[in-house]
């Protein structure tokens, strides 16, 4: 396997990204923060993984989501 020193997600699945945004934040802080149904209306790590698969642009906010939560937990 290649390694990506540049990309930070590199090595950590969409899972791992909603298990533990979901952990850090919550399904309520998440779905005011990015408005998507699989959020707010009756939240799953499955659902969301569904639906991010599919759609880019909200798999980028999840993934900007998760890079300033790490950020913000090293300080």
């Amino acid at each position: 396997m290649e390694t990506q020193p540049n990309n930070p997600l590199h090595g950590i699945t969409l899972e791992k990204i909603i298990t533990d945004l979901e952990a850090y934040y919550g399904w309520e802080y998440m779905g005011h923060t990015i408005k998507i149904k699989c959020f707010t209306d009756n939240p799953s790590i499955k659902s969301s993984l569904k639906f991010l698969r599919r759609t880019p642009w909200a798999r980028t906010k999840v993934e900007t989501m998760y890079l300033n939560m790490l950020k913000n937990k090293t300080r």
